[in-house]
């Protein structure tokens, strides 16, 4: 195994095909008069800007942070149709999530979506019976054409054969659907790409300081480049404020009188070493409304959600003590005692949820996205989930085209006359693409393991190969960064010189997965920041 003391010197001069550099891309900005100036680069934020240069638009896309920075690479990693919004009579809301959760993971992107069954455990005493939750089930799964099964119940026994740790104390039956798991990071940094190679001009930790008028309209944005203090400015006919958790901070810039308008819920997760192998993830009610997840991810186990009211600043949202015991409390309903002791927790974290001003509980809010248009012409976004990202792209394009004097809507192309299902970056089954790795393993390099071929098929399709060929042309990069998890050192190598990659945090967290299993020790981070630096 390589040690650490000798991982510096792995790494390879950037790639031929390799990223404009920073101080290019800040003079592309500069120049350019932009069409669409995106501010915000989590999923609603790069979902608009891909649609808008599918589009024909001139785009720009910053962001202060990496891609997928905050909330955005902070969810529950799931693509779903929403099984308790029915309780609210939602059915037509739960057929359109189901359209868009099936358009992602079976046309735009399989390689990086995967089918997940749900056990839902009826206990007695519970909120909700088994007949209830039986018929909700088939009604769940009758909304997405049988797609991935028909809703059914089965015996705890049956349950805990797939869920070895599922407690089955009082237990009575289980109901069974199924839905869509990701890796959040990963598919916004897909987008990105997707952006990008549709014409989008994109920049990761870059601030915005001002907003530029002319005549009283907003015209382009101030901004900093967080990585070196470089300013810079961007003009554009039109400015979108993505920012998600901080758009009324933007909007404030437009003008200080502008009221709130939105508030916030933190949604909190815990990760865990996994003491048995799972086959199905289980989604337990803890009242009318709320449910707890225990979802097997990445080979380890998440555990969540929160959902309470915050009001501090977005960019201290943490996991506290009560949050961890809430989720421990919650999961414990469902979950045997060994598989929560808190000795197997690997990794914490928390991220924002952006619903609509107003009163009443936040865990009842409608998740539902609203635009504004501001004082200045600012359009601001705010809300949405994962699953209807696509959506919410076009629907944010139909709205620049209908403007007031429409300034947009000559130059792009309507949204009803682009393909529907345009795939991400790397689409490939992932299964012939491990299977591949694996048969081509050690011709030319070092021969793969299965793990990591399976890793690499499922973060990048048909893009592995890109990564394998870095290793292919210097070994070192075959070498996993850490024992105990899939990833290679061409990947860090890749992230650097194709996927934006700025910072240590960039590469560990939302690149790779070494943060979240607790694996990025001080050493690795080190020679992680060595070989970023090799490429600037």
């Amino acid at each position: 195994m390589t040690t650490l003391q000798s991982v510096p010197a792995l790494g390879t001069h950037p790639a031929s095909g390799s990223l404009p550099s920073r101080a290019e891309t800040r003079e592309q900005l500069s120049k350019a008069t932009y069409d669409l100036l995106v501010i915000g680069g989590g999923i609603l934020g790069i979902s608009t800007a891909w649609h808008a240069a599918q589009s024909g638009l001139r785009v720009a896309l910053v962001d202060a942070g990496d891609f997928a920075g905050a909330t955005s690479s902070a969810s529950s990693k799931l693509l779903h149709g929403g099984l308790r919004y029915l309780q609210t009579g939602a059915v037509k809301l739960v057929a359109e999530n189901h359209f868009e959760r099936r358009a992602v993971s079976r046309q735009v992107a399989p390689h990086l979506a995967n089918p997940l069954t749900f056990y839902l455990p009826v206990y007695k005493g519970g909120p909700h019976g088994a007949a209830k939750l039986g018929a909700g089930v088939f009604a769940y799964s009758a909304l997405s054409a049988f797609g991935d099964g028909v809703g059914h119940v089965i015996s705890p026994a049956r349950a805990q054969r797939d869920v070895p740790e599922l407690r089955t104390d009082s237990l009575k039956a289980v109901a069974v659907y199924g839905d869509d798991q990701m890796n959040d990071a990963r598919m916004a940094l897909m987008t990105v790409r997707a952006a990008v190679d549709a014409g989008a001009v994109v920049l990761n930790h870059a601030a915005v300081t001002g907003l530029r008028f002319t005549k009283g309209r907003v015209t382009g944005a101030e901004l900093e480049d967080r990585q070196d203090g470089t300013e810079f400015g961007v003009n554009a006919r039109l400015v979108l404020n993505a920012t998600g958790p901080w758009v009324d901070h933007l909007r404030k810039l437009e003008d200080p009188d502008s009221a709130p308008s939105i508030r916030l819920s933190k949604g909190a997760h815990l990760v865990l070493k996994r003491t048995r192998p799972w086959k199905a993830a289980l989604a337990t009610p803890i009242d009318k409304y709320r449910i707890t997840f225990a979802l097997p991810w990445e080979d380890m186990l998440l555990l969540g959600t929160t959902d309470e009211e915050y009001e501090g600043d977005p960019a201290d949202v943490a996991v506290t003590e009560k949050d961890t015991a809430q989720i421990l409390d919650e999961a414990a309903f469902s979950v045997r005692d060994q598989q929560l002791s808190r000795d197997l927790i690997t990794y914490s974290f928390a991220g924002l949820r952006v619903l609509p001003g107003g009163p009443g509980d936040t865990s009842k809010a409608k998740r539902e996205t609203v635009v504004t248009e501001g004082r200045g012409g600012m359009l601001s976004v705010a809300g949405g989930k994962w699953t209807t990202f696509r959506h919410i792209g076009r629907t944010v394009m139909n709205k620049l085209a209908e403007l007031p004097g429409h300034p947009l809507a000559e130059d792009m192309e309507p949204m009803a006359r682009l393909p529907k299902k345009v795939p991400l970056p790397g689409i490939a089954n992932p299964n012939a693409v491990a299977h591949r790795l694996l048969v081509d393993g050690g011709t030319p390099g070092p021969r793969m393991s299965a793990d990591t071929a399976r890793h690499l098929a499922t973060h990048y399709g048909s893009l592995s190969f890109d990564v394998v060929r870095m290793a292919n042309e210097n070994p070192a990069l075959a070498e996993r960064i850490h024992p105990d998890a899939p990833e290679i050192w061409a990947q860090v190598a890749y992230a650097r010189d194709r996927e934006w990659a700025e910072t240590a945090d960039d590469v560990l967290r939302r690149r790779t997965t070494l943060t979240i299993r607790g694996l990025a020790t001080d050493g690795i981070r080190s020679a992680v920041d060595d070989m970023l630096a090799e490429g600037r």
